[in-house]
């Protein structure tokens, strides 16, 4: 058994720094290199994409990320565990497979493919058999909006990719996995945890919890103290030093710019977070009052003294689904009285559209520069120098909402004055992709591993 297990993060999100990866390869000693692509509404982009072209559905800058890192892979033994399969691991790992053979090693590497999180397929029988998936917080039966649903996914847990890396895989792509458990995964299969080693594997968990967003625990949209953080163009994304014992330190390669520090991981730890006491994962259950933390020198903490305990019986599915159409524009206002524009221009379109005899699910207005971000605890801003008006609708009618994307510009000469920032043509009607969150039992959701 390794005395110490360094997991890196390279990607916080599906969009995140692309040269990220191949910093953490080359920026110093490790083993795995974590790559955290998934959000809630990633899965139903993703489940577009593969309904318009079924070779897609993944994250496609995870093959361009693995190129990129192929030699360190290859000869200093880096693993890779990402959930950049999305909605179709088996062809993201295709993907990658013909991107080693241009670089000839295809016969190099072999591919953990996790499946089984997509429930899709089987929604409907699971209806049947008495599985409502009710929406968890109204309470409703996923069979009030079936027949739009788009994509449906189970957050898995750890053991399928230990499974994975146990049978050889150095690379390990998964779809719905939980964010935490790309890193505990590593951890629990080198460390040789047991499933019922709750205070071990709840250390994983929280340890995944603070690099899965990436450079946001290493100086990253921090609040503390920020104008201090040090070169954050260069900033170094995070890893763990991991202990069998559960406890690790978070730092960062040196000569990179960032902040690892108490208050930067505190700031992450606290990062959608509901109960502190009970931080629910499908391996365990993580008490994150237990959760000590220490300065272990520059740029790095040390976490330790971690609990745990047995998980519930359940699976949260994620459901993402069809739900009307939308469109917003925006116009800018100028001093003097910039503010007292905005609001003329905004009472102007909601008795034009309203004489139209538009009727919308919801129409929203926005001061930008005002109160867009604190609402009333904003105060009186009618002396700000410029506000941005944000108008949107959103409803069932397409038509409807692409009437009311005709009706921004005329307001350019025929409202208020002072008026500029309308640029790009007319708002875009876009369709809404709404979440429906759910609970499944862990029995009927059987995941697979197959090497490639």
């Amino acid at each position: 058994m390794k005395s110490l297990v360094r997991v890196a993060a390279g990607q916080g999100f599906w969009g995140d720094d692309l040269d990220a990866p191949r910093r953490q390869v080359e920026g110093g000693p490790i083993d795995y290199l974590m790559l955290d692509y998934l959000a809630e509404v990633t899965m139903s982009i993703l489940q577009k994409q593969k309904e318009r072209d079924p070779t897609l559905g993944y994250a496609r800058d995870f093959v361009g990320a693995i190129e990129s890192i192929l030699p360190a892979l290859l000869e200093r033994g880096v693993k890779v565990v990402a959930n950049a399969g999305g909605v179709n691991p088996r062809a993201c790992a295709e993907a990658v497979r013909s991107v080693a053979a241009k670089r000839g090693a295809k016969d190099k590497l072999r591919i953990g493919v996790v499946t089984g999180d997509d429930l899709l397929a089987r929604l409907d029988d699971l209806i049947a058999h008495g599985h409502s998936l009710s929406n968890m917080e109204t309470g409703e039966p996923l069979s009030s909006v079936r027949s739009r649903v788009l994509s449906a996914n189970a957050y898995i847990g750890s053991e399928p990719i230990v499974e994975a890396l146990s049978r050889g895989a150095n690379i390990v792509i998964t779809g719905r996995s939980t964010d935490t458990a790309l890193t505990m995964a590593p951890l629990r299969y080198e460390f040789g945890w047991s499933s019922e080693a709750w205070d071990q594997l709840a250390a994983g968990i929280v340890a995944g919890h603070i690099i899965e967003c990436g450079a946001q625990c290493s100086g990253g949209n921090c609040l503390y103290d920020w104008r201090s953080i040090p070169d954050l163009a260069n900033v170094g994304y995070p890893l763990v030093e991991g202990r069998p014992d559960g406890s690790f330190v978070v730092t960062k390669h040196p000569n990179t710019g960032g902040r690892v520090s108490i208050p930067t991981v505190t700031e992450q730890l606290v990062y959608e977070m509901g109960d502190p006491h009970s931080y629910i994962t499908p391996d365990v259950i993580a008490d994150f009052s237990t959760i000590n933390l220490s300065d272990d020198g520059k740029d790095r903490v040390l976490v330790s003294g971690i609990k745990g305990r047995p998980p519930t019986d359940k699976l949260k599915v994620s459901v993402a689904y069809r739900a009307g159409f939308k469109a917003i524009g925006t116009l800018v206002y100028s001093w003097p009285d910039a503010l007292d524009k905005a609001q003329l221009a905004d009472r102007i379109l909601r008795e034009r559209l309203d004489r139209m005899g538009l009727r919308f699910e919801k129409i929203l207005t926005e001061f930008v520069g005002a109160n867009a971000t604190h609402g009333p605890l904003a105060g009186d801003h009618h002396d700000a120098p410029e506000v941005q008006l944000r108008f949107g609708v959103r409803g069932n009618d397409k038509v409807a909402v692409e009437r009311f994307t005709r009706e921004i510009a005329p307001l350019v000469l025929n409202g208020p004055p002072t008026v500029t920032g309308f640029a790009g043509g007319r708002p875009k009607v876009e369709e809404i992709v709404a979440y429906w969150p759910a609970l499944i039992d862990k029995t009927v959701v059987k995941t697979k591993v197959d090497i490639i």
